[in-house]
């Protein structure tokens, strides 16, 4: 059992972040802002930000590689996102798309804008030729300046697959990739189980342990808690290392009532048996001091009701509100977080 860290009076001056894709890319935009500004009490204004980000979304496909939640995390905080759909490059066209598609080449349902492959292309081509993911992140972050540390969770390749009930195979069951689950079948079938290829084998990519051990502050912005945050706590010795390491880790609910925001979280906590409520997922990541890893858990003004519960599990707890409207407001959303954990 960990001792929750005794709150400290000096600023935070580097600061961890463990970031799905849109949810945790908008998080974190929003943070820096408020950081640089000196909105974020406790904070540094010049704090060095580490993200660690969730890679066991990406795959291959038409003999790419390619990485959904990096690249988010890049493009957002880089000024290159596609803000109206939250992932992609803005001013996207989709001419090598759709000249796949009149090949026949599948997957036809995944879309590749011409500006993003590429990202994909330079990637692919320094994977192959034998650099880690983590140096070709770095290398990519160098055209797009994102102002903060970006690394994978890990180098090696770990893959999400979800579990389906299928009555057309002999063992009444199918498997497919998480991309194929989210978006060719909208996630719409009910998810049996959640399976990380290779994740159990896998190792922190190289800086990932050194920034949790040197961190004031670990924030857990509001992604996916299964397929985005679940995998990186998932990475062996990444949990330890943050329930050993002297920072308070802060989370926000990704659940406001009995749902997400966007994405598929509601569909995956059903399918694991987790209760679909800011404190079910709370009890998921657990406290520190019972074996978990969360210190304290921002949950929305509509989920007041549940604070005493998730006090009652060891979890500092605040109803704030929650949408992400803006920059502004995700920025005041921060500062009551790390009120929260550094008061």
């Amino acid at each position: 059992m960990s001792v929750p860290p005794a709150p400290s009076a000096e600023p935070a001056r580097s600061v961890v972040a463990l970031s799905g894709g849109v949810g945790g890319a908008r998080f974190l935009r929003g943070t820096l802002a408020a950081l640089r500004a000196g909105r974020l009490p406790g904070v540094a204004v010049d704090a060095h930000v580490t993200v660690v980000a969730n890679t066991a979304d990406d795959w291959w496909v038409h003999g790419l590689k390619v990485c959904p939640d990096l690249d988010t995390v890049m493009y957002t905080l880089g000024g290159g996102i596609d803000a109206e759909r939250g992932w992609g490059r803005q001013d996207e066209t989709w001419t090598v798309g759709a000249e796949l598609a009149a090949y026949g080449a599948e997957p036809t349902w995944f879309g590749l804008g011409d500006r993003d492959l590429a990202t994909h292309l330079v990637r692919t081509q320094m994977v192959e030729a034998g650099y880690p993911l983590s140096a070709v992140t770095a290398a990519l972050c160098r055209r797009w300046q994102p102002d903060v540390e970006l690394l994978p969770m890990t180098d090696d390749r770990v893959e999400t697959h979800v579990l389906l009930a299928d009555d057309a195979e002999p063992s009444g069951r199918r498997t497919v990739h998480f991309q194929e689950y989210w978006v060719r079948l909208r996630a719409e079938p009910a998810a049996q189980a959640v399976v990380v290829v290779g994740l159990d084998r896998s190792s922190p990519a190289p800086g990932v342990l050194e920034a949790v051990a040197g961190a004031d502050l670990v924030l857990v912005p509001p992604s996916n808690p299964i397929v985005s945050v679940g995998t990186i706590l998932g990475v062996p010795g990444l949990r330890d290392a943050l329930r050993a390491g002297p920072a308070p880790v802060v989370g926000v609910s990704p659940i406001i009532g009995r749902d997400h925001v966007h994405g598929m979280a509601r569909q995956l906590l059903e399918g694991l048996g987790v209760d679909v409520s800011a404190t079910g997922v709370a009890l998921h990541h657990g406290a520190r001091a019972a074996d978990g890893v969360l210190d304290g858990w921002l949950v929305a003004e509509e989920d007041a009701d549940q604070v005493a519960a998730v006090e009652a599990a060891g979890i500092a707890c605040r109803a704030v509100p929650l949408l992400m409207t803006d920059d502004a407001a995700t920025g005041v959303m921060a500062a009551e977080a790390v009120a929260l954990v550094r008061p």
